[in-house]
């Protein structure tokens, strides 16, 4: 006898968890607190493209296969970005933010769920534009090695240029975007100069801890797929490495109304979504 749609959907759920759970288990990724849709969304879309017709036969080989599990956590992976994408926030950020930071003797940033790097090295420029580059450091991080992997390489599609010079203009660009690459056949390679104060690493907002003390947060378009427990969880990190007057740029999608540190921020500017710390408290990045 098949089961109805309702009862379909339950056992569904009851799949994805128990997976979720097992890659927790075995490998340490919490994707428990991912927002469901997208979740169901990403995993149908690994099935479809490996053959599964239920989520509960991929438990016994992904936690055996290090191959299959490394595929399907890319299908998790958000790295849809490109070079000063929204350059409304870069021209906000060398207005607003970049005099402040000025005054820090050494400048902190980390950029988390960076994926392939384009918004790091756009970060970059920026900071390599307005003269205090030399005395930064960039923590470019990402659950997804892979990602991570592409991000150090810093070669992105030729094709993919055109746009970012388009984007670099509009964020208030001072110079030829061309200056900051150089093509090799079909490939744009970023200039050297712009990867030496970039620190890659891991690093899985769901489950591990502030690493560094920071001037400057900057995560964006990564916390829409996050369930509200684990939007908080991801803020109080920011908040426990951030600065005094230190500085949290979100994506469009994203700000800090009805969370556990709205009370802890002042708005900067409110469309380009950056935020300054300005409370004492620090929050419990557990709850």
């Amino acid at each position: 006898m098949e089961p109805q749609p309702k009862q379909q959907s339950v056992i569904e759920n009851i799949e994805i968890d128990l997976l979720l759970e097992a890659i927790y288990r075995r490998w340490g990724y919490d994707f428990r607190s991912y927002a469901r849709a997208s979740m169901v969304r990403r995993i149908g879309q690994f099935m479809s493209a490996t053959g599964f017709t239920q989520a509960s036969a991929i438990i016994p080989q992904i936690i055996h296969d290090k191959a299959l599990f490394s595929k399907l956590v890319g299908y998790f992976s958000v790295s849809v970005t490109e070079m000063f994408r929204d350059p409304f926030v870069y021209r906000e950020l060398r207005e607003k933010v970049i005099p402040l930071l000025r005054t820090w003797p050494h400048i902190k940033i980390w950029h988390a769920g960076c994926a392939t790097g384009e918004e790091v090295y756009s970060l970059a420029i920026l900071l390599k534009e307005e003269g205090i580059y030399h005395r930064a450091t960039i923590y470019a991080t990402d659950f997804n090695e892979e990602v991570l992997d592409k991000a150090r390489e810093g070669v992105y599609a030729a094709g993919t240029m055109q746009e970012a010079t388009r984007n670099y203009q509009q964020s208030g660009g001072k110079t030829s975007f061309a200056e900051y690459y150089h093509v090799r056949y079909d490939a744009a390679c970023m200039d050297d100069s712009l990867r030496k104060n970039i620190v890659f690493g891991g690093h899985n907002l769901a489950s591990d801890s502030v690493f560094a003390e920071t001037h400057l947060v900057f995560c964006r378009n990564v916390m829409i797929y996050f369930n509200r427990e684990l939007q908080n969880r991801a803020i109080g990190l920011f908040s426990e490495s951030l600065v005094h007057g230190g500085f949290l740029c979100l994506g469009a999608k994203e700000d800090l109304r009805f969370t556990a540190a709205e009370k802890q921020y002042t708005i900067v500017d409110e469309k380009a979504r950056i935020y300054r710390k300005s409370g004492n408290g620090i929050m419990d990045v557990d709850g």
